[in-house]
């Protein structure tokens, strides 16, 4: 079974870029990661992310940002 993130289209996914600082994320599952800024971006259940500043989530979790970078 594939993610979300994998599910969108590469010449896409080469595309996107965090909204904030403008630097590559990470295929994180059903979520586009930022492990600069610690924040990730959800992807709906259709495959396309939802780039919104607004809308993304603040990872405060060490552990998670750990699994989040982990073999990346």
């Amino acid at each position: 079974m594939s993610t979300r993130a994998e599910s969108i289209p590469q010449v896409v996914r080469e595309r996107l870029v965090c909204p904030q600082d403008h630097g590559p994320l990470l295929d994180a599952g059903d979520e586009l990661y930022n492990p600069r800024l610690r924040v990730a971006y959800p992807i709906d259940a259709d495959g396309i992310p939802d780039m919104l500043v607004s809308d993304a989530r603040n990872v405060t979790d060490d552990a998670e940002h750990e699994r989040l970078t982990a073999s990346r």
